[in-house]
């Protein structure tokens, strides 16, 4: 599997294209932009799904034009698919941020895997910053949206955020074997066994 990134919008999020080398399909993991950097960033691949993180308006704005384009699935946890059809749930309605209303194609839930050719994806539910919040796990990656970020995590105090559920969510992604890469929603990319040794909110 390769991997492509991308920083797009006012927030700086980051999205990532999961690529299966041996078919050409991909995945792109949160879409914050519909615009020529995020066409550039698919490139000639076969887009095969935009898997959503969670629900917040600046992991979502592109995503009803991108799928249109490229009649690509759009996955997001059963708890966070109301936000897709909400300003107010997605915080756009209090950010000046258009909203871009998109029904859902697949709704996860913990432990579903998704097959992207020969690469496996597995969803795990990792809620604390909204209650569908999932990270996506791979052969040597988590992609961990706004759960875990290098040395922090993500904020709590939102609507259906849970400091408590957010513990519970980093100590399973510590818990993971191995070094992982860590591909977060925003900031610079890490490592499970630097977070595991630096970051305050996974001891």
């Amino acid at each position: 599997m390769k991997v492509k990134h991308g920083v797009f919008g006012s927030m700086d999020n980051n999205c990532y294209l999961l690529i299966d080398e041996k078919t050409n399909y991909s995945a792109l993991v949160d879409c914050t932009v519909y615009n020529q950097d995020m066409i550039d960033l698919i490139g000639n691949t076969d887009l095969k799904y935009i898997l959503l993180t969670h629900g917040h308006y600046d992991h979502i704005i592109g995503a009803k034009q991108v799928k249109e384009q490229y009649g690509c699935k759009l996955a997001i946890s059963a708890e966070d698919a109301p936000m897709l059809t909400s300003g107010t749930l997605s915080l756009a309605a209090f950010c000046g941020s258009p909203q871009n209303n998109v029904d859902p194609d697949v709704l996860l839930k913990d432990n579903d895997e998704i097959q992207l050719g020969e690469t496996k994806i597995t969803v795990l539910a990792t809620p604390g910053h909204t209650k569908g919040s999932v990270c996506y796990l791979t052969e040597d990656g988590v992609f961990s949206g706004d759960t875990l970020f290098r040395a922090s995590c993500g904020r709590t105090d939102f609507p259906n955020g849970s400091a408590e559920e957010m513990r519970s969510s980093l100590k399973r992604l510590r818990e993971l074997k191995g070094d992982l890469k860590v591909y977060p929603g925003h900031d610079a990319l890490s490592s499970l066994e630097y977070e595991r040794n630096n970051n305050p909110y996974m001891k």
